[in-house]
């Protein structure tokens, strides 16, 4: 296991994305379309995958700023109120008048997959005035977590006016969409699932979809592939990393919790050591239901991490 260093105990994530109430439903299993299925039980999480981030990263003892827009719905209040809650500084989140909160549906079956309909609500309203009020402390930061529930116009102008290397950037190509319009040029490390990375390079063998990204610009491909761990891709090589073994309950985060990992890792850690602990932080977040109640502690993950390395 690699030790913890405590040299990055001041560096500063700032996580700019979404910000949602999640309504879960469980249900035996997904529906086809025009059928009706009996759900199990029904939940409300805050979330939003810029949020959730923004919590991996901090209940792993990251100083973390989260930056993004609530609507004026009974929903805001609540949701902002977690984040600060989990020690996050939401100094910069602004409200837009007469928007809803970002609201995500969500079907969880009983094999632990999931489906999402998305309303982006005040998060479609995080635009290029936004990021220039923003951008000297956003660029004034270690590292930034990004992701696709805002608008891409958003990011690819946000990308074009960071520094050239401060901070590193992590952008989570989620839910999927056309990159060709974002300054990819810009990206440290991006992090698609299997789906997300055929879907982007429009190939569908895993080391070409990759490669062809690379070549787009970004400095790293970072796979996240379920019970396969996750793949590294480099323009001079390919590595896996292996997956924590578990027995999921609920995926909704697992994706956020190794990203808001990878994000606070990478203050301390190489990137290949910080892969292995995102795969230990995501794998954990499935044996728990919601996004932001899975998202696990410090001592969880070590103590996991420490566990299932000694097996």
């Amino acid at each position: 296991m690699n030790e913890l260093k405590t040299d990055g105990a001041n560096r500063v994530i700032s996580v700019l994305g979404s910000i949602n109430m999640d309504l879960v439903t469980e249900v035996p299993h997904l529906p086809k379309p025009g059928e009706t299925v009996l759900g199990r039980r029904f939940d409300r999480y805050p979330g939003g995958k810029g949020a959730n981030q923004a919590v991996a990263a901090a209940r792993l003892g990251a100083q973390v700023a989260f930056y993004g827009k609530i609507g004026t719905d009974p929903f805001a209040e609540e949701i902002l109120n977690s984040l600060a809650e989990n020690g996050i500084d939401v100094s910069a989140v602004e409200r837009e008048e007469g928007q809803s909160t970002g609201i995500a549906s969500i079907w969880v079956s009983e094999d632990a997959e999931n489906v999402i309909a998305y309303t982006p609500g005040a998060n479609a309203y995080v635009d290029l005035a936004y990021i220039d009020r923003i951008l000297p402390t956003i660029a004034s930061s270690d590292v930034l977590l990004l992701q696709l529930e805002i608008p891409l116009a958003t990011i690819d102008h946000l990308l074009r006016r960071l520094p050239p290397t401060q901070p590193q950037v992590i952008l989570d190509p989620a839910p999927a969409q056309d990159l060709s319009s974002v300054f990819l040029e810009r990206v440290d490390v991006l992090t698609p699932n299997k789906g997300e990375l055929f879907a982007l390079a429009g190939e569908h063998d895993l080391e070409a979809a990759a490669h062809k990204l690379l070549e787009l610009g970004v400095r790293h491909v970072v796979c996240k592939a379920g019970e396969d761990g996750a793949y590294l891709f480099k323009h001079d090589g390919m590595r896996q990393f292996a997956a924590f073994g578990v027995a999921p309950i609920d995926t909704t985060a697992a994706g956020d919790a190794f990203n808001g990992a990878l994000g606070w890792a990478l203050d301390d850690f190489s990137l290949p050591d910080a892969i292995r602990w995102a795969n230990a932080a995501g794998a954990l977040a499935t044996t728990t239901r919601g996004a932001q109640p899975s998202l696990p502690t410090l001592a969880e993950v070590e103590k996991f991490k420490l566990t299932s390395e000694k097996r």
